[in-house]
């Protein structure tokens, strides 16, 4: 049962560049091996990506056919500005995590996260970053060895040193 919903403020947009992004990644995986062969590395991908782009397709189609007449504003109902900010600083955060590494940007990204969202003071936010950031890096740097980003700190020195004193050897 198909209902007469009007169409959301950018919701146009988005499927557009749902179906531009589908058949990029359709053409990237034609890249692959071209279509040889059900057998062939890219076959997979692009029957995926083709799925991808028939169900964009069908969708956008829909889209196009409802009415634009809605009450709803895109910056109040679909991007409130804590939505940007976290976009935003999700962007920023990838951009820094490989020149800083994880550990600063980590502490930096969860700092003005915490700030912004929670509204808490510098002191709060920075301690349960560093707390948050702890935890995280003992699990996977430690527990499960995980290679994280080094960047500016110089970690495998830091871990050497710690195992050194719990070793007997530091000094």
């Amino acid at each position: 049962m198909q209902t007469k919903e009007p169409r959301r403020p950018g919701e146009l947009v988005f499927n557009i560049a749902m179906v531009l992004g589908s058949l990029i990644l359709l053409w990237s995986a034609y890249g692959i091996s071209g279509f040889e062969a059900m057998s062939a590395p890219g076959a997979i991908p692009m029957v995926t990506t083709a799925a991808m782009v028939i169900c964009g397709g069908l969708i956008l189609w829909e889209t196009l056919k409802k009415s634009s007449a809605t009450d709803e504003k895109l910056e109040r109902d679909i991007l409130p500005l804590p939505v940007v900010v976290t976009i935003a600083l999700i962007a920023a955060y990838s951009l820094l995590l490989k020149p800083l590494g994880f550990i600063p940007t980590s502490l930096l990204f969860l700092t003005v996260m915490i700030r912004y969202l929670a509204q808490s003071s510098w002191l709060r936010a920075v301690l349960l970053s560093l707390a948050i950031v702890a935890v995280i890096y003992m699990i996977f740097r430690v527990v499960f060895t995980v290679l994280m980003p080094p960047g500016i700190v110089p970690e495998a020195e830091i871990i050497a040193w710690a195992k050194g004193l719990f070793a007997g050897k530091g000094n």
